[in-house]
This record gives structure tokens, sequence and C-alpha cells, in this order.
């Protein structure tokens, strides 16, 4: 293991640092990172950081769908041609685009921005449940979330649909139990992904032709 006696200049340390954080990277791959950058011109290196600084700095989160978006709503919640009365509940981002790059389904999405988890002190006033049972609500009533609905032609009728897509272990089966009683007094059918999918699996593994099956062949949800 490299420790700061290893290392030739205190930048580079830092840089190691650095890139170290990152999950899934160990501090031999940080360091040929780091002296990969090195060998890199100048102007290439400060467009790889000056994008990081603008993803951290200039993204935003969709004020209807918490989707990552450039503007304040997102490409999928402004698009006329989606379903907005199908929302379906995920658990990140990276999840929208697992789905989306099946091709197999066409209505918006959710983000709650993770699952309820105790024991990592994850509870449901920690993600974005609350503001799905307030869209949900509005949805019935026929309007939007954010009084748009007639701009994103999702008014009108229609039966509402929400599908849960989380994981299928326990803490993603409790996160749907819970949010299937929050919208229980609500008109609308709950579905949950079609058993393509293993116990356990997260959609980010899953292959597309799998996770596309299962969108398709969703199946009411059972608590």
């Amino acid at each position: 293991m490299y420790n700061k006696e290893n290392y030739p200049s205190r930048l580079l340390e830092e840089a190691v640092d650095a890139i170290n954080s990152l999950p899934g990277v160990g501090r031999r791959t940080a360091l040929r990172l780091a002296l990969h950058l090195l060998r890199q011109p100048s102007e290439n290196v400060h467009h790889f950081t000056s994008a990081i600084d603008s993803l951290r700095d200039n993204v935003r989160y969709c004020r209807v769908c918490r989707m990552i978006s450039d503007d304040d709503v997102c490409p999928i919640c402004s698009d006329r041609r989606r379903d907005h009365r199908t929302v379906c509940v995920v658990e990140t981002v990276r999840d929208v685009m697992s789905i989306e790059n099946t091709g197999q389904y066409h209505g918006v999405y959710h983000v709650l921005g993770g699952i309820i988890s105790p024991i990592n002190g994850v509870g449901p006033s920690d993600l974005a449940i609350k503001e799905l049972v307030s869209r949900v609500a509005d949805l019935c009533r026929g309007t939007g979330s954010d009084g748009a609905a007639e701009d994103r032609g999702i008014a009108g009728g229609g039966d509402v649909e929400v599908i849960m897509a989380l994981r299928g272990d326990v803490e993603g089966e409790t996160t749907s139990f819970y949010i299937y009683r929050q919208l229980s007094a609500y008109p609308v059918k709950v579905s949950s992904l079609a058993r393509g999918l293993g116990f356990g699996d997260d959609l980010e593994y899953a292959d597309e032709l799998t996770l596309g099956r299962s969108i398709v062949n969703r199946q009411p949800f059972k608590p």
C-alpha cells in the first residue's frame, strides 16, 4: 500500500487521494490515473476538470420527477408524447437510464433518491415519497404537480398507474409496500415489474431484454 513517503510530489499525493475517494477506485488505480493525466496535454486535463466542476455546480434536479436535468423540468417530463399518467417509481437516476435503454417504456418517472433502510438510517422522510403522493393526487385531479398539465398534455381522463420498479430485496419490498399504503386513498393502479428479475437484483445490472420484458409484462402489485 502506498503512503506519503512513497510519493515524490505532494501534489501527486493529493491528486491520488482525490481520485481514490471515488467508489471502486483503489490507490494503485488512482496513482495510475493520476500519472496518466500528467501525460495528457494540459487542455485535455482542463477540459476534464471543467466538465466535473460544471456537473457539480450546474446540474439540476427536475422539479417534477427528481431526474437530473439541465433545466427545471427534464426532457422526459416535458415530452408531450410520453404517457404522463403512468409513473414509474425508481430508486436512482441510474435506474431511469437503464429503463430508457430498453426502449420499452413510454411513461414518466419518479426518482425516490434511495429506499427505506432503517439499518442505514434512511426513513420515508428522507426520500421523495411525499412528493410522489402529491404528484399522484394531482394526476387524479387532472392537473400536473407543477400546474402545467395542459402544457405537457397530461390533463384529461384515463387511469393513473404507478409502477414499482424498485429492487427485489427486503428493503425494496418494504419501500414498495409503504408507498402502496400511502397511495391507497387514491384511485390508482399500482403494479410491479414481472419477476424476470431475480430476488435482490438491481435494475442497473439487469440486461436490457430482461428489464424490458419485466416492464411490458408488469403485474398488479401484491402487498
